[in-house]
């Protein structure tokens, strides 16, 4: 067989908003870039996938509401979607960002076909799906037989692996490959999105997120309440979600002047160019995708030490880490690199470098293209 050949594969992610997905949707372009066939499977487009792009498709799955069923179920019409696509376009690879219900949809796709037109399976874990999915009992021991009958499995972070293996139970083989990311062009100046955002003279910090608990919203406002002098800065918030119910917290801590909420933003790159420093106040993270964004764009962020963020951040060469849930430190690392320019652009220039040298597509890329000729047996050698 051809070692190097290029490869047809099939992609499964959440399409909204949320790092999984940014992540899939990536991959899918760098890997179609490389001259793979890449065909995107979901319930709708990524919300980050590139129409009209070369060798990139979409294949939507059709989910009918039956009055049989007290919930749609997405499991099964995504699972012969898989089946049907494989088939037809004689994949090579299913590569699912999720364990649930993507993991388990691939395996029973792949059992819906011949042999001879069985695709191989890789499962991404991204986070909750070991975190919160595989400790419920409804959920993992259904993950861990995916898990064990996929040809490959990857997480995003050491703290992933590690975290599989206790809540789960797994001890297969799990590769460590990074998120990645590469900004694309921003379509506005600096300039001009500050003046949208009604900036002057303040440090922009923002904030990108879902929004889900973990993420600690409330913990976020508190630690911009307690930022001094309040006149300083500006806390601009992406929200991959509805903001509304927090509104509320924003008035009860008088941040009307100091808080800008943009929902559902597709050009992120515009907003993180223009920003000065991020701020992350989460419970727990596998990887946390934007600090990684921030830091393309030589800006750096104060973050809770939890999860796999250490991993991402050096403390006090990339940005600052601080414990969880101690808003007062978060509130004086923020002063601090507020009032230090100089030393707020050291940390970003370094971030941006670790950001080129470990986390680029170049450097990423070819490790999942390597996985990929490894389980088909396309190897031409060792990695």
């Amino acid at each position: 067989m051809d070692s190097s050949r290029p490869l047809k594969i099939g992609i499964t992610c959440y399409p909204s908003v949320g790092g999984s997905g940014i992540l899939a949707s990536a991959l899918g372009e760098e890997l179609a870039r490389r001259g793979h066939e890449v065909h995107f499977i979901s319930y709708e487009r990524p919300f980050r996938m590139p129409t009209n792009a070369p060798r990139l498709f979409f294949h939507p799955v059709v989910i009918n509401d039956y009055g049989l069923f007290k919930y749609p179920d997405y499991t099964l019409p995504l699972s012969v979607k898989m089946a049907e696509v494989s088939r037809d376009h004689q994949l090579d690879i299913l590569h699912v960002h999720y364990a649930v219900p993507h993991a388990t949809a691939a395996i029973l796709a792949r059992s819906m076909l011949p042999p001879e037109q069985q695709p191989r399976v890789v499962t991404t874990l991204h986070g909750t799906d070991t975190t919160l999915l595989g400790a419920d009992p409804g959920y993992g021991p259904a993950i861990h037989h995916a898990l064990t009958h996929s040809d490959a499995v990857t997480t995003v972070s050491n703290f992933l692996k590690q975290e599989t293996q206790r809540v789960l139970g797994f001890n297969g083989p799990m590769e460590v490959i990074h998120n990645f990311f590469e900004p694309r062009p921003s379509r506005r100046s600096r300039e001009e999105v500050r003046r949208e955002l009604g900036l002057r003279d303040e440090v922009m910090i923002l904030h990108s997120s879902n929004l889900r608990p973990l993420k600690r919203i409330d913990l976020l406002l508190e630690t911009a309440a307690r930022i001094r002098p309040r006149e300083s800065f500006k806390l601009v918030i992406l929200a991959g979600g509805n903001f509304a119910p927090f509104a509320a917290d924003v008035r009860r801590l008088g941040l009307e002047d100091c808080v800008i909420v943009r929902e559902n933003i597709a050009d992120i790159e515009d907003y993180l160019q223009a920003a000065d420093l991020g701020l992350i106040t989460s419970e727990s993270e596998s990887f946390c995708l934007s600090i990684l964004e921030a830091m393309c764009f030589g800006c750096p962020s104060i973050a809770t030490q939890v999860g796999g963020i250490p991993e991402v951040i050096q403390d006090q060469i990339t940005g600052r880490l601080v414990p969880f849930g101690e808003v007062g430190q978060l509130a004086c690392a923020a002063e601090e690199l507020i009032q230090n320019s100089t030393l707020r652009a050291a940390l970003g220039r370094a971030a941006r470098q670790r950001a080129r040298e470990m986390f680029s597509a170049p450097v990423v890329v070819p490790r999942y293209e390597a996985l990929y000729r490894r389980v088909c047996n396309l190897s031409s050698g060792p990695d």
